[in-house]
């Protein structure tokens, strides 16, 4: 029987690992230390907390790098292909480019929103113009039920 790492069920606490989308060791992981130090390493980079950065991961994939949206938001953090390209991100699937693109995203919308992460969660869900037209959280089910996840997971870390 595999018994998990202390570092493995702090991971499955931190993404989320016993909904679907992550298996520890199945076909769509990551090495949960390699996770942990990427997101350490990119939050840091970019001044953003590597707890928001951790609660966007569990609620956006679940941890699974290979997770792709019916919008077309792929990898950890889901990307769009347009953010991507902005952030430099060539391979929405690797673990590394995706956080480090997720990472500059949430700073530059934690900047935009004056560090309101409630209005910058919503930017990163429904788009800065959304956020922008509505004069704060759009009144989209999904956008505000998103923000609610997101603040839920990071008050739980």
């Amino acid at each position: 029987m595999l018994r998990p790492t202390l570092g493995l069920v702090f991971l499955c606490s931190l993404f989320g690992c016993s909904g679907g989308g992550f298996i520890p060791n199945g076909p769509h992981s990551i090495d949960a230390a390699a996770l942990r130090q990427i997101v350490a390493a990119e939050s840091a980079r970019a001044g953003v907390s590597p707890a928001l950065v951790g609660a966007v991961i569990r609620v956006e994939s679940h941890g699974d790098p290979s997770a792709i949206s019916s919008a077309g938001a792929a990898g950890l953090m889901q990307l769009m292909p347009e953010t991507a390209v902005t952030y430099g991100v060539t391979n929405r699937f690797d673990a590394e480019e995706n956080v480090a693109g997720g990472c500059s995203y949430l700073h530059d919308l934690l900047e935009r929103y004056h560090h309101n992460v409630s209005l910058a969660l919503a930017a990163y869900n429904a788009g800065p113009g959304a956020v922008d037209a509505a004069r704060g959280i759009p009144r989209f089910s999904e956008t505000r039920a998103y923000v609610a996840r997101v603040n839920a997971a990071l008050r739980s870390l």
